[in-house]
């Protein structure tokens, strides 16, 4: 298994490559901003041809160069359908402040072939098997992608969980489409559940475990203890 990957210009925005191995087909996840020259370095490095984009929810930090990346392959881009509406028109999943970032306006375009993500699916794709998890309060199409335990035992299972958890925070549940109560839920039957083994790689910052962040993570002790007072999750866009 290879999976590799940096952050994006502008809000630290991980954009991951996941393949079988070198000189394979792959599948890149949340292609953010300005990205495409360094992601054809690193495709051209490990020798992968991309076979789709994994959208991991709308927010325009993580889909900013879907179309480019999948228009010059003639690939499709997988996102959940209630993120439809943020890939049709990114301004609307922004706060104010990022909006005017942006001067208001996006010359902005869809990718032409956009396939729906279901909660409970396995998506192969790339000679890869990658679990959905439909896990909404970020956005109400935000979910998680899963992959197996290698059969050999050599790498451990891991979850791309978007703006869902990151490394001692949660994604924020301010802006349109966040639901704070929502985030809480999904955390209680996605993430919770999941092995302590489990490698978490975030959307921002650095990768976690399952483990780690339950010992660790405020807004997983207080769903563990029934307690209220985190913080106000501030990531994201």
């Amino acid at each position: 298994m290879l999976i590799t990957g940096f952050p994006a210009a502008a809000f630290g925005t991980n954009c991951y490559v996941v393949a079988t191995g070198p000189g394979t087909e792959c599948v890149v996840v949340d292609p953010g901003i300005e990205v495409t020259a360094q992601l054809d370095e690193l495709l051209a490095e490990h020798r992968l041809q991309p076979m789709a984009v994994l959208l991991t929810h709308g927010h325009l930090d993580h889909t900013f160069s879907v179309t480019p990346v999948c228009g010059a392959r003639g690939i499709p881009a997988y996102l959940h359908p209630d993120d439809k509406g943020l890939l049709a028109d990114p301004m609307s999943g922004l706060s104010a402040q990022t909006r005017s970032m942006f001067g208001g306006r996006l010359e902005w375009s869809e990718p032409e072939d956009v396939r729906a993500l279901a909660d409970g699916a396995v998506l192969q794709v790339a000679g890869l098997e990658l679990a959905v998890d439909h896990a909404p309060g970020h956005t109400r199409g935000s979910v998680l992608f899963r992959l197996p335990e290698d059969p050999g035992g050599q790498l451990p299972e891991v979850c791309l969980s978007g703006d869902v958890l990151f490394a001692g925070s949660i994604g924020r549940t301010d802006l349109p489409g966040g639901d704070h109560a929502v985030m809480l839920r999904s955390l209680a039957a996605k993430i919770l559940p999941l092995r302590d083994e489990v490698v978490v790689l975030p959307g921002h910052g650095p990768r976690t475990t399952i483990g780690r962040e339950r010992a660790t993570n405020p807004y997983l002790q207080g769903l563990a203890t029934g307690a209220s007072d985190a913080p106000q999750p501030r990531r994201g866009l």
